[in-house]
């Protein structure tokens, strides 16, 4: 097995109970699994080597954050190689989606046994430092592949990236939900050009959707309440109340500065969403539109 990475930070043993309760239905709709490495290898081009993070532990964190609904998001870690995504999602009794990372080469047959285990879109990383480039007529073949059942793409970049990847996001034939609210620097205003940008997409495009999770990723104020994230999402939320998810990114991947408590990322929610209908909306409708349609 080979050893995780030096600087690797490992996720919290110990998240607090959070003090807001989330409503009945509330999904995690983006969260990880890693491995066990021993049972389904990382794959042999990963830019990193995480620790071990089961399926067991995430679902004992689901139950312990009084949360109901996982998506599973294909770990870079593990390339193409779903099995371990696609492992958790049938033992989750089926309160578990996916979303898988595929080759051009994926053949129907193994989107269609994905379809079954639960898989409900792919996903598209943008992000350099994490993945090798794949051209983006490869992407857009597979974007036409999947659309006929009804899979969404999950696309991964930096706002800075934005501009060059605005034509293909505005193109491709599905439902887009960007990770993150596309990262925005959040030194500068949120009223700003760069964060406008942003918005303007989601104004434009109403198949575009976006997750307002990881603030401990944004933020430059830092923890336990990662202030200076709040505007941004809230504005987010409460401009496209239809178009938004949110996820604690467990278990953490390529956190450098600090391992965030899971349980304040939940404390985070009524900061963003501020109302009963929003928080419904963001943790329950919208997930459940997007993932439990069938």
């Amino acid at each position: 097995m080979p050893p995780m990475d030096p600087d690797w930070l490992p996720f919290h043993p110990n998240p607090s109970k959070p003090t807001f309760r989330a409503p009945a239905g509330t999904v995690d709709a983006h969260c990880h699994v890693f491995g066990p490495e021993a049972q389904f290898p990382f794959a042999p081009q990963r830019k990193y080597t995480p620790c071990d993070a089961s399926k067991a532990q995430l679902f004992a964190l689901r139950d312990f954050l009084g949360v109901e609904r996982n998506v599973v998001v294909q770990a870079t870690c593990h390339g193409n190689d779903n099995r371990a995504l696609v492992d958790a999602l049938l033992h989750s009794d089926g309160r578990a989606r996916g979303v898988a990372s595929v080759a051009r080469d994926v053949s129907d047959a193994e989107l269609q046994a994905m379809h079954a285990a639960g898989v409900r879109g792919t996903r598209f990383n943008f992000v350099r430092r994490l993945v090798d480039f794949t051209p983006r007529e490869v992407l857009a073949e597979i974007a036409q592949r999947i659309a006929p059942m009804g899979w969404h793409v999950v696309v991964y970049f930096e706002a800075q990236d934005l501009p060059e990847l605005w034509d293909f996001f505005t193109t491709l034939p599905t439902t887009v939900v960007v990770d993150h609210m596309g990262r925005p620097d959040v030194s500068k205003p949120v009223d700003g050009p760069e964060f406008e940008l942003f918005l303007r997409l989601l104004r434009e495009h109403p198949n575009i959707w976006s997750k307002v999770s990881c603030p401990e990723r944004l933020s430059k104020s830092g923890p336990p309440t990662y202030d200076d994230v709040v505007p941004f999402a809230r504005r987010v939320v409460e401009t496209f109340p239809d178009r938004v998810l949110w996820g604690t990114d467990w278990p953490h991947p390529n956190m450098k500065t600090h391992m965030p408590d899971d349980g304040k990322l939940v404390d985070f929610i009524p900061r963003i969403a501020t109302t009963a209908e929003l928080q419904r909306k963001l943790l329950v409708d919208n997930p459940m539109r997007l993932y439990w349609a069938d």
